[in-house]
């Protein structure tokens, strides 16, 4: 990206962020959440789960996709065969219209699937998500403050916690944007009142994997980017890939795919108490070109076919001209 139209970016942002709402009118974090507009039976028919949850020497853990995507083209050649190899129980919450309408609805599967999973598991769980499936469960702790004690971890790869100046360029400039790309724009007052009252809760280990090389959630150059979270009473960690494999050219897809480097961060954080830690990850791991359960022989078009999903599911979803209207369980 050149320094110019980085700039203008930033300028756009400025101009769209005064128009947020301002952070002293949101519901208090400790408010009990609202009854769900989604059915039971809504969660269950969006949430599968593979492995005895109840019965197990692993930290069960829910996957969240991002944006455009689903479980099945997200993390059904990757995590799940991984997990499946290795014993670990798992569940994945598909989000409706491929994750690219309200997230605030989306936000409302995920409390619901982290009461169903907990309940099932008889423990805490830990959350696994990738871009926008990073940042959404974020949305369900923050107002339905009974699942924070039913979650021990949230791991989040290249999760766009603070939106992307990517979705304020397109979405100002031709007004058709899907909602979840409006809401995941820098300084949408989605992400106002996604980050009011702090951004972590105690309780909760926080492990934020990033990519120094992302072009999807922008910036994120370092750990004050887009990703990296700061505030809260969470154990939290914010690591780039970089600064274990220095010449890891992962890019956004790569991060929540096939990265070796993010799976092994994910895996530190699941198996050991507190958020990863980079000195327990072995630079071996930087000789690797794919995470587990990528299968080197038919990487190449089952990527190809990761990438055109994500097309296809763009252009088969209705795009709006501005951002939905917060809920009013939003509002203090």
């Amino acid at each position: 990206m050149s320094i110019l139209r980085f700039a203008a970016l930033l300028m756009m942002a400025g101009s769209w962020a005064t128009g947020a709402v301002a952070q002293t009118g949101f519901a208090p974090p400790d408010r009990p959440g609202p009854k769900l507009s989604v059915t039971q039976a809504q969660i269950d028919a969006n949430l599968a789960c593979s492995g005895n949850l109840a019965d197990t020497a692993f930290e069960p853990v829910l996957l969240v996709p991002g944006t455009a995507s689903t479980p099945q083209t997200a993390f059904s050649w990757n995590y799940e065969r991984a997990f499946a190899a290795a014993g670990r129980p798992y569940c994945a919450i598909t989000l409706p219209g491929y994750a690219l309408l309200d997230i605030q609805t989306a936000g409302e599967f995920l409390v619901g699937a982290i009461r169903t999973m907990h309940a099932q598991a008889r423990q805490k769980i830990g959350i696994l998500g990738w871009s926008q499936g990073g940042m959404v469960p974020r949305w369900a702790l923050r107002f339905w403050p009974d699942t924070r004690a039913m979650v021990n971890d949230l791991v989040a790869l290249d999760p766009s916690n603070h939106g992307t100046l990517d979705a304020v360029a397109l979405c100002l400039s031709t007004k058709k944007c899907a909602p979840a790309i409006w809401q995941q724009a820098t300084g949408s007052h989605f992400l106002t009142a996604l980050n009011s009252y702090g951004e972590t809760f105690e309780g909760i280990d926080y492990t934020t994997i990033y990519s120094l090389d992302d072009e999807v959630v922008v910036p994120n150059l370092g750990p004050a980017g887009s990703s990296s979270l700061h505030t809260g009473g969470g154990f939290r960690v914010n690591i780039a890939v970089q600064s274990i494999c220095p010449a890891d050219t992962s890019e956004h897809l790569a991060m929540g795919t096939y990265d070796p480097v993010g799976y092994a961060l994910a895996i530190d954080a699941f198996d050991h108490p507190g958020p990863a830690d980079p000195a327990r990850i072995s630079r071996g791991i930087c000789l690797e070109a794919f995470q587990p359960g990528v299968d080197p022989a038919t990487f190449a078009p089952t990527y190809a076919a990761f990438v055109a999903s994500i097309g296809k599911a763009v252009a088969s979803e209705p795009t709006v001209g501005e951002e939905p209207p917060l809920a009013p369980y939003v509002f203090d």
